[in-house]
């Protein structure tokens, strides 16, 4: 089995393009169904890794160039996109590649927040959904256990997290260059998720006027509204509450646009064009990217902040060469391992035949003994014809080899049958 990412991320495709291969977590179920079918009886492993940054595969085939064909066709036909399109964004990552690039996504030296711990929790349910989709062998598996743990160990024995400026924080910055003190405005989060909840934590701490959480699931948005001491609005409300708000934060796994451009330019003339801070954090997108085009309208979306996020990295290049070399040792003892598991054939095949042997001669012993034979002669005859038939297949091989193989496997005899003896 051969290892292989692809995917494409921040750094390698727009927003236009993320957006289309996106899932949310109830659609991987039945994408990685989907995925795993295009393979039949072909032995496969897969997970799907989707976040606002990046849509990526890890997988496990026989053959990494044809699996790369088929994830390319298979992403064409399940998101109905160009493959000429796509292909021009995707990366693809085989063996000791795809095992450096999990370990750097998972260690936060991949994303647009250097350093940035979500992606790590984002990981482990990827694993999760693809083990409870019944895709997850032996091979991920281990790749994902080992990716955890490199992850871990960066984490805790570098400062690569360190002063790193989220989304969250990025935000707060941008709508402070439009508002100033934000004492006096009102704020509206769309959505309820991890992301949502780190931008409540960052605008709460400006202590704004007030606060509104408007979510599909009501329980849950009254759960993070108790935390802020916020409101909570439906979703169906928004066309005529939005004008009360100066800063909209959205994050939803919809994949249809919840904030239209009617509805932003309605809200805009209530306001007597008094200007509305947007952030849209979703991919696929929540607000209609046109949406930017209003005067009073100041609309971010995730690759709009990357320049502010990027703010520090300089400052912490000794935590990024350190948690390199991390990584490259691991990478080394995985691959190490990956290697000992292709040999566990071949050395399954060479016991079974010693086994076969070891009877055969045992059943020719003891039909010896039953003829009144003597034990002493039996037992030096069984060493005699094991000794030869061990010897057998070495031997002849190394006689009808060619003279500069036989160099080869004369140094290599000495290894396989070593002269030290154990107890």
């Amino acid at each position: 089995m051969e290892l292989l990412a692809v995917g494409l991320n921040h750094q390698s495709a727009p927003l236009q393009v993320r957006e289309r291969l996106a899932f949310s977590a109830e659609q991987l179920a039945q994408a990685l169904q989907s995925l795993s079918s295009r393979w039949g009886s072909r032995p496969f492993e897969a997970a799907i890794l989707s976040t606002c940054n990046r849509t990526e595969i890890y997988c496990a085939s026989e053959h990494a160039e044809s699996t790369r064909i088929e994830l390319l066709n298979w992403f064409v036909s399940e998101r109905q996109v160009s493959s000429d399109r796509l292909d021009s964004h995707l990366y693809t990552r085989p063996a000791d590649e795809a095992v450096r690039h999990a370990f750097r996504v998972a260690s936060g030296l991949d994303s647009m927040v250097l350093g940035e711990a979500q992606i790590l929790g984002q990981m482990k349910q990827a694993a999760r959904h693809a083990e409870e989709a019944g895709t997850l062998g032996l091979m991920l598996h281990q790749l994902f256990q080992r990716t955890f743990a490199v992850a871990k160990e960066v984490r805790s024995t570098t400062e690569i997290g360190a002063h790193s400026v989220s989304m969250a924080a990025a935000a707060v910055r941008l709508s402070q260059r439009i508002f100033g003190d934000l004492r006096n405005r009102n704020v509206l989060f769309v959505g309820a998720g991890e992301m949502i909840e780190l931008c409540a934590t960052h605008f709460a701490a400006q202590h704004p006027k007030h606060i509104a959480i408007a979510n599909r699931t009501l329980e849950r948005g009254q759960q993070l509204a108790k935390r802020f001491n916020a409101d909570t609005v439906a979703l169906a409300d928004l066309p005529n509450l939005l004008h009360k708000y100066d800063v909209i934060v959205s994050c939803t796994a919809s994949t249809l646009p919840l904030i239209g451009l009617g509805m932003v330019k309605t809200a805009c003339k209530q306001r007597k064009h008094e200007p509305m801070f947007m952030v849209d954090l979703a991919v696929p997108r929540d607000i209609e990217p046109e949406v930017s085009r209003l005067d009073d309208v100041f609309l971010y979306t995730v690759d709009d902040l990357s320049g502010i996020v990027q703010e520090g990295r300089e400052s912490r290049r000794g935590a990024v060469e350190q948690a390199e070399a991390i990584i490259e040792t691991s990478v080394e003892n995985f691959m190490r391992w990956v290697q000992e598991r292709r040999l566990v054939p071949t050395i399954r095949e060479l016991q079974e035949k010693g086994q076969a042997l070891a009877n055969f001669e045992l059943e020719h012993a003891r039909k010896m003994l039953a003829k009144g034979e003597s034990a002493d002669a039996v037992l030096e005859q069984l060493a005699h014809r094991l000794t030869n038939k061990f010897m057998h297949g070495p031997l002849s091989v190394l006689h009808q080899s060619s003279p500069e193989n036989r160099d080869t496997l004369l140094k290599l005899l000495p290894q396989l049958f070593s002269t030290r003896q154990s107890n």
